[in-house]
């Protein structure tokens, strides 16, 4: 009979703990076996079959404006943009994947803009990844920003202002202005373990906005990024502080006796000064002299606020905060500023963007609303400026004082004292 001693077998136990030990660390180095990633995902893949390019040859087919629906511009507007841009978007083939076409590129930007739709949304519409999506929206909003910012054009010399002033003059009965001003938050939601110093005085992310219009509803001026005091910290105050705007020399009112000067028209958020007309403080608008002047400057004023109006109706990216990095918010913003005036000066475009009736009209006094406001969303992301206390300065209230005279003398309007 076979006799295992005490010895041989702790000897055997201690052997096959060790053999154990070895072996599951071999298993252990042994690399896990993954499933290989598809280069390119099954949706993408139908891109054979059907694709972006295909549904807006369809969409140019339909005479029921869906092109126009789809890409906020005409199919006109759309080659002529892609005419101007396509070689600053445009990409090679290469010999692992064809390129997505530049016309494809430009549709996805537009229709970023015109919706506000999730990157995967337009993934899924388009049949390209969002991480194309996010690259193509940044790459037209920089090709747009290159080749269309000459729509925004601040005047250089007397004679250009002057045009304005005349525009306010026979469309809103404000003599002696060159532009409406105002500034927004234009809120942002950043991405999670982004830092940002973009926080404004609400504690909310923006970047700010600070724009100028005329009286045809156009931007001669807008400024993005700018922080705290906005208008302060913009290019056009040290120009205007520095009386290198070359505004036209002070000028007569129409059957007025006293020159006064070429102003801008903003709201309390802005300092009353020699060239910035604010309205008067409620506190102290018991005259009706005051109450005049504060509904005229209003009436003319109301161009700004159409325009914020319409970009937030027909561009809804800016219905709720952007979920981008600022620096992107700040190229979206000023992509959909240069296209608002591209669009407002184009024959085969204004008619769709603007139609008749959009913006807010006056007939003898009594105020009809534009069709943007029933479109309004109560959920934007452009907020107004804090209004703060600013000492006004003795030019800008004997100014302001001289055309609350005019409005209720010569250049009185026969419905104000409706408004007295």
């Amino acid at each position: 009979m076979y006799e295992i001693s005490e010895l041989d077998s702790d000897e055997e136990v201690a052997f096959a703990a060790a053999t154990f030990v070895l072996l599951s660390g071999e298993l252990l180095k042994k690399p896990v076996k993954r499933n290989r990633r598809f280069w390119m995902s099954s949706l993408n893949k139908s891109r054979k079959k059907s694709n972006a390019n295909d549904m807006l040859t369809n969409l140019r087919k339909e005479p029921s404006g869906n092109f126009e629906n789809f890409c906020r511009m005409s199919a006109i507007d759309f080659e002529h943009l892609l005419s101007r841009i396509g070689l600053l978007i445009a990409r090679q083939d290469t010999n692992m994947r064809e390129s997505i076409p530049m016309q494809e590129r430009l549709a996805v930007a537009l229709r970023f803009f015109a919706t506000g739709d999730s990157y995967s949304s337009l993934s899924f519409l388009f049949k390209f990844s969002k991480q194309t999506v996010s690259r193509c929206v940044d790459e037209v909003c920089k090709a747009l920003i290159q080749e269309l910012k000459k729509e925004i054009k601040l005047p250089e010399n007397e004679d250009e202002w002057l045009a304005i002033a005349q525009g306010f003059q026979d469309q809103w009965n404000f003599p002696n202005c060159l532009g409406a001003i105002d500034g927004k938050h234009v809120l942002l939601q950043c991405p999670n373990n982004t830092i940002t110093d973009d926080i404004n005085n609400k504690g909310t992310v923006s970047v700010e906005l600070l724009a100028l219009v005329d009286a045809h509803y156009c931007f001669t001026f807008v400024d993005i990024g700018c922080q705290g005091q906005v208008f302060n910290n913009s290019s056009l105050f040290p120009k205007l502080k520095k009386d290198e705007l070359k505004l036209p020399p002070d000028g007569n009112l129409p059957a007025f006796d006293e020159a006064l000067p070429y102003v801008f028209l903003a709201d309390p958020a802005f300092a009353l000064s020699r060239h910035m007309m604010i309205p008067y403080p409620s506190s102290i608008e018991k005259e009706c002299e005051k109450r005049i002047f504060n509904y005229r400057l209003s009436h003319a004023r109301r161009v700004v606020e159409n325009v914020f109006g319409v970009l937030a109706s027909v561009f809804r990216v800016f219905r709720k905060p952007m979920m981008l990095q600022p620096e992107k918010v700040s190229n979206v913003t000023l992509a959909c500023v240069l296209l608002h005036n591209f669009m407002r000066r184009s024959p085969t475009s204004v008619s769709s963007y603007t139609p008749p009736g959009t913006f807010d009209t006056e007939v003898d006094g009594k105020f009809v609303p534009g069709s943007w406001r029933k479109d309004e969303s109560r959920t934007t992301s452009f907020m107004p400026l804090k209004k703060v206390a600013r000492k006004p300065s003795e030019e800008g209230m004997t100014t302001r004082d001289s055309f609350a005279e005019y409005f209720n003398s010569s250049g009185k309007l026969p419905w104000q004292d409706e408004y007295c």
